[in-house]
């Protein structure tokens, strides 16, 4: 079922845009007035548009565009996503062209625009690119505006978290080496992880190549091959990275290609090392090295200045040798503190000067400002007390060397610890990437199907219909299905399933699931970033990608953040010194060391380092992602923060009937006998009837017929001649010479069967329990009866309890007909039912829903479910249902059990408390701390907060969000849930 994961967005593309589902407005008329639907259809078919819509600003804007585009004759749906600016209009031609509807957007008082090609997959290429030198939020909105801003590109997605940045783009217009251009010019690193065209690639390292002709020649080679479609080279690294369809040919051919090119054959290509390329962990290895290394120099030059201005000072011998003059006022100890705090605030500490620059040259401000500012104030100022001291016999100063240096090492130390603990909120993804195994058996077979020949080979050059070995205890290599062989398979590392899997022929398997007992042989069929394992990786990488729209929040406080406590800083020392020298406050709050213009530096420089916009960008992202992380690993797959932000608000459940809150798989439930048949035999003359029936309830009696056959698993039912279908009531043909009717009531009256009284009192009471009842005749009498039924899933019952008890209401909408509705209903205790609705009818159920104030979340499986999970506030796709259902959902239930429902909900409210927690915790930090740090308790209790002991409180602030987030990986079920037993099975 995880094959079917993530079908990429071109499949949402074509059903329903890349919009946001938010805002929702009651639906107006579809037709003009006095057009029927009927007419409508005979008019043409229906289109599709898309506009970029230009200043909104809020959902009251979105409502504005939706209301005024519907006015318009001939508008089917219009959808407003006001966070892409966008709008979405399906329409009929025939009464309204894009013009019309672009013209009616602008009278609202709104910049619109026509997107072309939109829905043309090619047209738009996204790509991913770590950012190297973001330091807060101010860094993450300034790139991201810079980005948006350029022409060919339509969405940006920034990261702070992640350091890496998603844009959506055309090609056509900008390619992605440009828009890496466009990132260095706006002052950050940028180095390339994956471009739109990345679906099959793969790196190859090439040694024995001497001259940069030998690698035009391997290139040209490989570009020879079918299949290939683009190879770029590397000399200096001596790479060669290939772009190539894996239905047509792999990385052995390229291998061998390369191994065979060459009069001398002194070429030889291996898989280049994933730790020398651009992968995400490797930056993170490495970021977190400087910043040790960083901090350990630091610490090598602060350590002595800290003692000569803190400690030694007390010592009485220590303390003369430091006080000796060297000229004129100037000591031996601020000579020592200067030379060792400039190489700490000059070579340490330059980052703090190239990112304050970068920042302020695009007109922004960030953390890297405010270091900058506080850390020379108290150097230069210091620089000027030891000038004066040594030109002056008579001056008397006191140096902050101190402060400066210990000022950044304490930050670094902080970056330290922030990077250390921002590399675990990514683990899950590390986690899911190690599950792929790093060898494979590979098998050669004879024309017959027998082994040939087995090798191990590396699991990254497995090629799409290779045969592979999995020996007991060992991974599986590839999704595949299997060949020969049965097994029990361990998925819980996909699917969170506890439970071991059954696998015989025929059978799927997922790549990166563990094999447990027997032997297996499968045949590959999706491989590389094609495999279920690689789409749950890439869906949880989005998902990290993905602002919640509560980080808007932090977003708007940064803009101003910076240049706020800059000002706040300044007016600090200014209130402190113009209250020194118009003696304002007694001498003796003045400590004997300074003077009031010292005291009021301090206060100024301790305000300006505790504040910190770094806690607020990354209080909603950390939670993201570490709460994103641990869904994975539970089998609940959540597409970012928008629907985690979603998810918690619920308060309102829509579930889809057929394979939702039931299995989805018609079985025979029961059988009655009216004559003196064997069972046996019955059961062989209806499933040779029903056996060339594609329908599914016949589907369902052939399968429960094989139970009374000892070749089970192919069984060879008589001859049936004279087959007939009837659509819609049933089949007859002539099995042994008897003449075999199965089907309904009118079936059988057609044929001028008598339904006798117990076959219809059976047949009423197997419809009051939501069963369909199918009568059989054997030559012209009604034989037997069977129930056939689409059996409720194990715990429907209880997970709707649950959800009562979590305030959550509970509502079925079905296709199905009112009185199996009914039923199934009340046996699981939903209330409130809607049966015989159409796909566009659960739509606007959920619509209804929004209207009276509920947060609607839709669970569903189908194709027909799609327009209602899109229109919900969340959207739950069972992972065992369709991939259309899966891409347009925003959470997708793998295991297909619906506890994982109340699992998705809860650990979105916790992730939410999580976020808020450190909301509060950023902003009262900020709030208790710069009031402090300006002096507030120093009339009243004395107590001043030196700028060193400002600044590590400032790197605390931001650590301790980190590892707030980080508390979520403890994150528990609901104990409703771990005691609840279904079916005999003890759900973990």
């Amino acid at each position: 079922m995880a094959t079917k994961l993530l079908a990429l967005a071109c499949i949402r593309k074509e059903s329903y845009g890349d919009l946001s589902p938010r805002p929702h407005y009651p639906s107006m008329p579809k037709y003009p007035k006095g057009v029927t639907a009927q007419e409508t259809s005979l008019q043409g078919s229906e289109a599709k548009a898309m506009f970029s819509v230009m200043g909104m600003t809020c959902s009251a804007c979105a409502g504005s565009v939706e209301k005024a585009v519907k006015r318009l004759p001939g508008i089917k749906e219009a959808v407003v996503d006001v966070l892409n600016n966008k709008a979405q209009v399906m329409f009929y031609p025939s009464f309204v062209n894009e013009e019309s509807i672009r013209e009616a957007i602008e009278d609202a008082g709104f910049q619109a625009a026509l997107i072309q090609d939109e829905t043309d997959d090619k047209s738009v290429q996204v790509c991913r690119i770590r950012i190297n030198g973001m330091t807060c939020t101010s860094c993450s909105s300034t790139l991201e505006n810079a980005l948006q801003a350029v022409p060919g590109v339509q969405k940006v997605q920034v990261a702070l978290a992640t350091e890496e940045a998603q844009i959506h783009h055309d090609p056509k217009i900008i390619t992605y080496n440009q828009l890496m251009e466009q990132i260095e010019e706006t002052g950050f690193g940028a180095v390339l992880v994956s471009t739109g065209e990345d679906m099959s690639k793969i790196n190859l390292r090439i040694d024995g190549v001497r001259t940069v002709n030998s690698m035009r020649m391997l290139e040209n080679s490989l570009q020879a091959l079918p299949g290939v479609q683009a190879v770029q080279i590397s000399p200096e690294l001596k790479k060669i990275a290939v772009s190539y369809k894996p239905d047509m040919t792999g990385p052995r051919n390229f291998i061998k290609v390369i191994d065979s090119t060459g009069s001398s054959r002194r070429f030889k290509a291996t898989i280049y090392p994933e730790g020398e390329g651009a992968g995400r962990e490797s930056h993170r290895k490495e970021e977190i090295k400087q910043y040790f290394r960083s901090f350990l120099w630091s610490l090598i030059f602060t350590t002595p200045v800290f003692l000569t201005s803190m400690i030694f000072m007390y010592i009485p011998g220590i303390k003369h040798g430091l006080d000796t003059k060297v000229v004129n006022m100037l000591t031996i100890g601020e000579v020592i503190r200067w030379v060792l705090s400039t190489p700490v605030q000059f070579i340490i500490g330059r980052r703090f000067y190239t990112g304050s620059y970068k920042a302020l040259r695009h007109g922004s401000a960030n953390m890297d400002v405010l270091i900058a500012l506080g850390t020379n104030a108290a150097y230069f100022y210091s620089v000027y007390t030891v000038i004066r001291a040594a030109s002056s016999p008579d001056f008397e100063g006191t140096d902050f060397f101190e402060t400066s240096a210990m000022l950044i090492s304490f930050i670094l130390l902080g970056k330290y610890l922030e990077v250390l603990a921002k590399g675990k909120t990514s683990e899950a993804i590390a986690k899911l990437m190690n599950l792929a195994p790093e060898t494979a058996i590979l098998l050669s077979l004879d024309e017959e199907g027998n082994v040939i020949s087995e090798e191990e080979t590396d699991s990254r050059l497995i090629q799409k219909n290779d045969i592979i070995k999995i020996i007991p205890g060992a991974k599986v290599a590839s999704d595949g299905f299997v060949l020969w062989g049965q097994s029990h398979i361990n998925e819980s590392m996909i699917t969170g399933e506890a439970r071991p899997v059954a696998k015989r022929k025929g059978d799927t398997v997922i790549g990166g699931t563990v094999n447990e007992n027997g032997v297996l042989h499968i045949k590959a069929t999706k491989v590389g970033s094609e495999s279920a394992l690689a789409q749950i990786v890439r869906l949880v990488e989005s998902a990290q990608m993905a602002k919640a729209p509560v980080q808007k929040f932090a977003d708007r406080i940064s803009k101003y953040f910076v240049p706020l406590v800059i000002m706040l800083s300044f007016s600090t020392w200014l209130a402190w010194f113009l209250a020194g020298k118009l003696h304002g406050y007694p001498e003796s709050w003045i400590p004997s060391s300074m003077d009031s213009f010292e005291l009021a530096l301090q206060f100024g420089i301790s305000v300006m380092v505790i504040a910190c916009p770094c806690a607020l960008g990354l209080a909603t992202p950390t939670a993201v992602m570490v709460g994103t992380g641990v869904g994975a690993s539970l089998g609940v797959l959540i597409k970012g923060g928008q629907a985690l932000e979603g998810a918690h608000k619920v308060n309102c459940i829509v579930f889809d009937k057929t394979g939702t809150l039931t299995v989805g798989k018609p079985v025979v439930v029961n059988t009655r006998l009216l004559k003196n048949v064997v069972l046996h035999e019955f059961y062989e003359l209806v499933a040779a009837t029903e056996a060339n029936s594609e329908h599914p309830l016949a589907k369902a009696i052939i399968e429960y017929a094989k139970k009374f056959r000892e070749d089970e698993e192919n069984p060879a039912w008589p001859e049936a001649r004279d087959f007939v279908s009837i659509t819609g009531h049933g089949v007859k043909a002539i099995v042994r010479n008897k003449e075999v009717i199965v089907g309904n009531k009118s079936l059988m009256l057609e044929n001028n069967i008598v339904i006798p009284v117990d076959a219809q009192d059976m047949l009423t009471e197997t419809e009051s329990m939501a069963q369909t009842g199918i009568l059989v005749s054997i030559d012209g009498e009604v034989t037997g009866v069977l129930a056939i039924s689409d059996p409720v899933k194990p715990g429907a019952q209880e997970v709707i309890s649950i959800l009562k008890s979590m305030n959550v209401r509970s509502i079925m909408v079905t296709g199905d007909n009112w009185g199996t509705a009914s039923s199934i209903a009340s046996q699981i205790g939903i209330e409130t039912v809607v049966a015989e609705a159409k796909p566009e009818q659960k739509a606007e159920k959920v619509k209804e829903l929004q209207a009276e104030g509920y947060a609607v979340a839709m669970v569903g499986d189908g194709i027909n479910d799609s327009p209602a999970l899109v229109a919900a506030d969340v959207g739950m796709a069972i992972g065992a249902g369709t991939d259309i259902a899966i891409e347009a959902a925003d959470i997708v239930l793998m295991k297909s059990n619906l506890e994982d429902v109340i699992t998705a909900i809860h650990l979105s409210r916790k992730t939410f408390s999580r976020i808020r927690l450190n909301y509060i915790w950023a902003l009262g930090y900020n709030i208790l701390g710069i009031p402090i740090a300006a002096g507030a308790l120093f009339p009243s209790t004395g107590f001043r907060l030196p700028p060193w002991i400002a600044g590590a409180a400032m790197a605390a602030s931001s650590v301790s969000v980190v590892c707030c987030s980080l508390l979520l990986k403890n994150y528990e079920r609901p104990k409703k849930l771990e005691n609840l037993e279904i079916g005999g099975i003890q759900i973990e």
